[in-house]
């Protein structure tokens, strides 16, 4: 197959569900959101998502897959999410196998962060690469491996969680048994903490909500010297993680999105320096350390993408 025809990409968050309609890698419809937290169960939101489908198709005669991103662990093949935290009643549940059977349609299920990078390689930063690391720092922090061409999903098709991995074999001990978990550092509500307790200790009073990356960045950017430090003991954090990467994959390219990537210069100059002090050349030469393309839309357009893709038509025009 040659051509690219349009497909439907869902991001599937704690809160609430986005819909998409994708043409040749642009996001060309957005259907209401649907707040997860109305539903009890599994079932009936799957029927809403259903309903939501049928809208889109009936606007856009043509779509010939589903792709969906979901938060968690994911078992690819079969499409099975093992368990949701923040969502009621979403536990081993056949997504792929249900939303087949009320679309007709041939259905992807994959884990979210693994979309953001599927989307960042195929139509983002990473176009065009063969090894990549992509990144998303926000409330948690996911990952996702590309390597000679190929999504990297390990045996059990959890492969990839870099906000898992241990930057400090001594930290607190994490959801998962796993100790100093990079996750545990860097996400939305530790350097809140890490900024808050940094000004108070300073004798300056901030609000919580002051102490937020995104306030911090603004905070930086106007020459407060307690925030561009905060920001410098970020990258620092980030580049440990980053480093075992490198070592372990040497990726021509590191790529990072999420809401916390938006400080740019403030994260990605300290970080650029401190992860390639930690190098040898062969690691360091021709990597490129990049700001994600997609935003918020990047869970919809990687879960449509690989879904065409995994349907037999050609997603690299």
């Amino acid at each position: 197959m040659s051509d690219t025809p349009l497909a439907i990409g869902i991001d599937f968050g704690g809160t609430s569900v986005k819909t998409g309609v994708l043409y040749r890698g642009n996001l060309i419809d957005e259907a209401p959101r649907i707040e997860t937290q109305q539903f009890d169960s599994a079932t009936p939101l799957i029927h809403k998502i259903n309903e939501t489908i049928t809208d889109l198709r009936s606007q856009h005669p043509g779509i010939a897959a589903i792709g969906v991103g979901m938060p968690g662990f994911v078992d690819f093949p079969t499409g099975m999410v093992h368990n949701l935290t923040n969502v009621k009643g979403w536990q081993k549940i056949y997504l792929k196998r249900e939303l087949n059977e009320l679309t007709n349609l041939p259905v992807t299920v994959e884990n979210d962060a693994n979309c953001m990078a599927y989307a960042e390689w195929k139509r983002g930063a990473g176009r065009g690469l063969q090894h990549l690391v992509a990144i998303t720092l926000g409330t948690g922090v996911g990952g996702g491996l590309v390597v000679d061409g190929r999504m990297v999903r390990g045996a059990n098709f959890v492969a990839g969680e870099l906000g898992q991995s241990s930057i400090d074999y001594q930290g607190p001990a994490g959801a998962y048994g796993n100790h100093g978990s990079l996750e545990d550092y860097v996400g939305n509500q530790q350097i809140t903490d890490l900024a808050y307790a940094a000004y108070t200790k300073a004798g300056q009073t901030k609000q919580r909500s002051e102490c937020e990356p995104a306030q911090l960045a603004t905070l930086a950017n106007q020459g407060d010297t307690i925030a561009l430090a905060i920001w410098d003991q970020i990258a620092q954090k980030l580049s440990t993680s980053l480093m075992n990467c490198c070592w372990l994959l040497n990726p021509q390219a590191i790529i990072i999105g999420g809401g916390v990537a938006k400080a740019g210069p403030l994260l990605f100059t300290p970080l650029d320096k401190h992860l390639r002090a930690q190098l040898s050349p062969p690691f360091k030469e021709n990597l490129s350390i990049l700001p994600a393309r997609f935003g918020n839309e990047a869970g919809i357009v990687g879960a449509a993408t690989l879904a065409l893709e995994e349907a037999g038509f050609n997603v690299d025009d």
